[in-house]
C-alpha cells in the first residue's frame, strides 16, 4: 500500500493516508507512465509506431501493459497482454477481444471508444466499475488507449493499460463503463527536442574554451664546460 504524510494531529508525522484507492485518491502511476511513454515517441510524423515500443521502457508496469491488433471496425485483440488482466479474467486473454472484459450493455460503447481511438486516431481513457456479486466486491478499474502505426503505417495497434482497485476475487470479471474521455492525437503536444548549437562543428555545452597555444618552455638546460 502505498501512504504520504499528512498534516494530522495524531502523530509526530502526521496523519497517514492510503493512496492505494481510485476513491481516495488512488496513484494512477502506470497509466500515467504509459501516456508519457507513448508520449515522448510523438514526432511530425505523429502516431508512434508498434515497433518503437521497447518493453524496457515499461519494464515497471509491464502486468497493466497489453497490445491491442484492430481485426474489423471497433473490433480488436489482444496480441500481448500483461499478468493483471489474465488475473482479471481467470485465464490467458491473448488472442480474445478487448470487449470480453466489458458487460454485454457496456460493449457498444468500448467499440465506440476503441474505434475513435483508430480513426481519428486519439487516446481514450475509460472509468470502469465490476459489481459485486457472491464471491467477488465491487472492484473499480481505469483503461487507457494509445493508438499506434502497424509496420505498414495504418493505424490499426492500440498500447493499453489497465489497473483496478481491490480484491479479484470471483472470475472473470467484467466491467461497465462510467466515464469516457477521448482526446485527439492533434491535440497532444509533441515534447519539445531539446536544442543544441553547433560552433565549429562541436554542440555548444560540449564544446570547451579554445586555449592559446604556447610553446612549453623546457625543464632541462645544457651547460657546457671545459676542464684545463
Amino acid at each position: 500500500m502505498k501512504t504520504f504524510f499528512g498534516t494530522g494531529s495524531k502523530s509526530k508525522l502526521g496523519k497517514i493516508v492510503a493512496m492505494d484507492r481510485f476513491d481516495s485518491g488512488r496513484s494512477l502511476s502506470p497509466i500515467r507512465q504509459a501516456e508519457a511513454y507513448w508520449t515522448a515517441l510523438l514526432d511530425g510524423n505523429g502516431v508512434p509506431m508498434r515497433s518503437q515500443i521497447d518493453p524496457r521502457g515499461l519494464e515497471n508496469i509491464l502486468e497493466f501493459t497489453f497490445i491491442l491488433e484492430r481485426i474489423a471496425p471497433g473490433l480488436a485483440r489482444f496480441r500481448l497482454a500483461g499478468s493483471h488482466l489474465n488475473k482479471l479474467a481467470g485465464m490467458e486473454v491473448r488472442g480474445m477481444p478487448l470487449t470480453a472484459f466489458f458487460d454485454p450493455e457496456a460493449r457498444k460503447a468500448a467499440t465506440n471508444a476503441l474505434e475513435q481511438v483508430f480513426a481519428n486516431p486519439a487516446i481514450a481513457e475509460l472509468d470502469m466499475v465490476s459489481s459485486g456479486a457472491f464471491g467477488r466486491a465491487r472492484m473499480q478499474a481505469r483503461m487507457l488507449l494509445l493508438p499506434l502505426k502497424s509496420d505498414l503505417g495504418d493505424v490499426s495497434r492500440v498500447m493499453g493499460v489497465m489497473v483496478s482497485d481491490g480484491a479479484i476475487g470471483a472470475t472473470p470479471r467484467r466491467f461497465s463503463i462510467q466515464d469516457t474521455r477521448i482526446k485527439p492525437v492533434s491535440e497532444v503536444q509533441v515534447p519539445a527536442k531539446p536544442k543544441l548549437e553547433v560552433t565549429d562543428g562541436f554542440a555548444e555545452g560540449f564544446a570547451e574554451d579554445k586555449a592559446e597555444f604556447q610553446r612549453p618552455k623546457g625543464h632541462l638546460r645544457l651547460v657546457a664546460s671545459r676542464d684545463d
